[in-house]
């Protein structure tokens, strides 16, 4: 069809590649803390400080340079905290490269719609597709400064490109900025300097296969001790062997627990993290490793039980099953969530959400998800949608790649495929095509739960658009049968259904006329109207 994109063909995601749990420190001393601070704070600095050295190497780093900087940190800490310091700050480093070059894809963007936008006459109405003209001449006036200046950040973020200098602020650039916004954020000036040191503070290491209990720096045993070996400047609070120091407390992951626990026994690899959570006083340990990737399921075995379709929206998730064919099934499914409050809250709530879709899918005997691929990178332009803030700040909010991430990790763990989509036309086509057919007296269908279909249909391979039929001529609808199994390849399947002329029953052909008049109707009610019914007056008796 003209002016429609090509809608690109469903794929089967592939699983996670790695793991991450983590448990609570509970029961430390004040020593342990002094300890934990101590140690945090020294590496802290020193991946400050390399940091800074990588940043000015730009594109200029290579091999050699890197193992000078391990070689100069590995006098004050030692070789494995040397190393987890150099790669993290090789990993931050090409993160800045990552966001620096989304910055000026979007600066791009921006400047393509304003250029295009004042191209056009003041006034003048846009399409669905393209932006029209700025409402009055003064917004042209301003978008014309504004254009200048976007070109102008353009050409510095693009030279900062080219010559390999990124902006990183260890702490994070929020934080540092909520300095200066401490009553808007609920802050005293003690408790933003405790998040901002902590922030800043460097407690991982990396795993090493071979090495006991799968890491030497951090050291977790299958019993739960936890031990540090302590870097060199602070090598004098060792209270072990070796230069390590052992918490007053032990550790149990409950979840995967068992994992954890074989990849320990059998000294595998496995990189430790520890932080401190300022808000709440609590300290954590998280352990990940890395897990080959699970087979993917090709497509037509994964919906040989049909599929599940499933939305994104703000607050919740809408999902309806379908059968093979494409038909739905049953009701429609709501899973809702709030996207408030702090980042660990917001996530909690996405979790609670998949995992009761996981649960309902299992119960159904479905084996397959269908989600769309949603990416809102290009859409979020302030350029784009203008004034429309409240709609920017929904599509911002929306949690679209945690969520896909969530979904695969979790549907991995059930034995769920997941199955991206291409979001063009769902909403659009759902809401035009299946939300009035499925609503009924007892069944309100909204547009989020019509698009459901429409995902669900289009990674099974049908087409999402559908044929609803008519009301037949009788009970041998002579019309011809036309629903919604109807192959892309029928003809006339878009079509109005011929008018047969004819008796109403397939027992004599379309062109005999009738030769028996209608009888009159034995009931009050199906008489005819033309009728007319008198009352005898009453018999006279002696």
């Amino acid at each position: 069809m003209g002016g429609l994109r090509e809608v690109v063909a469903p794929f089967v995601v592939t699983g996670p590649s790695g793991v991450a749990v983590r448990d609570r420190l509970k029961g430390l001393t004040p020593e342990d803390e002094e300890v934990l601070r101590l140690v945090g704070a020294h590496l802290g600095s020193l991946a400050s400080r390399d940091l800074k050295v990588r940043c000015a190497d730009g594109l200029e780093h290579s091999a050699e340079s890197w193992a000078v900087r391990k070689r100069g940190l590995t006098g004050v800490s030692s070789s494995r905290w040397a190393g987890s310091v150099t790669k993290a700050t090789h990993d931050q480093w090409a993160l800045a490269r990552r966001g620096q070059a989304a910055h000026i894809q979007g600066l791009e963007a921006g400047i393509r719609t304003i250029a295009h936008r004042l191209s056009l006459p003041v006034g003048a109405k846009g399409t669905k597709r393209a932006a029209g003209g700025y409402r009055s001449r003064r917004e042209w006036h301003a978008k014309a400064r504004r254009l200048r200046v976007l070109e102008d950040r353009l050409g510095r973020v693009r030279a900062e490109r080219d010559a390999g200098r990124v902006r990183v602020v260890r702490g994070g650039r929020r934080l540092a900025r909520t300095r200066h916004y401490l009553a808007d954020a609920g802050l005293t000036a003690a408790q933003w300097r405790r998040r901002w040191e902590a922030g800043r503070w460097f407690f991982q290491a990396d795993g090493e296969s071979g090495k006991r209990f799968g890491n030497e720096t951090i050291r977790v045993t299958p019993e739960g001790e936890v031990s540090i070996k302590l870097p060199a400047p602070l090598a004098h609070l060792a209270n072990a062997a070796h230069g390590r120091y052992v918490l007053a407390t032990k550790v149990s992951f409950a979840h995967r627990g068992s994992e954890w626990a074989d990849r320990v026994a059998a000294n595998r690899a496995v990189a430790y993290r520890i932080h401190h959570d300022t808000g709440r006083g609590r300290w954590y340990v998280t352990a990940s490793w890395q897990i080959p990737p699970t087979q993917a399921v090709p497509l037509e075995a994964a919906l040989a039980h049909g599929v599940i379709g499933v939305d994104t929206n703000a607050d919740h998730l809408a999902a309806w099953r379908l059968d093979t064919h494409g038909n739905p099934i049953g009701n429609p499914r709501r899973f809702f969530h709030t996207l408030t409050g702090s980042a660990p809250h917001r996530d909690a709530q996405v979790r609670h959400a998949l995992t009761r879709l996981l649960h309902w899918a299992h119960s159904c005997g479905v084996t397959a998800i269908a989600v769309e691929d949603l990416d809102f990178q290009a859409e979020k332009t302030r350029e784009k949608h203008g004034r429309r803030r409240r709609f920017r700040q929904l599509i911002s909010g929306m949690p679209t790649g945690r969520l896909r991430a969530r979904l695969t990790s979790m549907a991995d763990r059930t034995g769920m495929t997941i199955i991206a989509v291409d979001p063009a036309y769902t909403s659009k086509w759902g809401a035009q095509h299946w939300q009035k057919p499925m609503a009924g007296p007892r069944r309100k269908t909204s547009r989020h739960d019509a698009a459901s279909i429409a995902i669900g249909r289009r990674a099974q391979g049908h087409p999402i658009r559908r044929r609803t039929t008519p009301p037949p001529h009788d009970q041998s609808d002579r019309a011809g049968h036309r629903t919604v199994q109807a192959g892309p390849g029928t003809l006339g399947r878009e079509e109005t259904r011929p008018r047969i002329p004819g008796p109403r029953t397939r027992c004599v052909p379309p062109d005999t006329e009738r030769t028996r008049a209608t009888r009159a109707s034995n009931t009050v009610r199906g008489a005819r109207s033309d009728q007319e019914w008198v009352q005898n007056p009453l018999l006279l008796t002696e």
